[in-house]
């Protein structure tokens, strides 16, 4: 579990510009586990010390309970 005392953010401005290097679309930042989300390619990137790791060999495969979770409104 993440700690909350080293909570990370992403400059929108950033998140705006970044997408999966798989298929092109747009992320999904969760600042619960500091993670970069790609909806469409199943697969959360990590953010260390601020900055994104945009490495499919690095990211954590999101199964489809997950998926769903992310998608119902809170």
């Amino acid at each position: 579990m993440p700690d909350p005392e080293r909570s990370i953010s992403i400059d929108t401005k950033l998140l705006e510009l970044l997408c999966c290097p798989l298929t092109k679309d747009g992320l999904i930042f969760d600042a619960d586990r500091s993670e970069l989300v790609s909806v469409s390619a199943k697969l959360a990137y990590p953010v260390r010390d601020g900055i994104p790791i945009m490495l499919p060999s690095e990211a954590r495969q999101i199964d489809e309970a997950e998926l769903q979770a992310r998608r119902m409104p809170k």
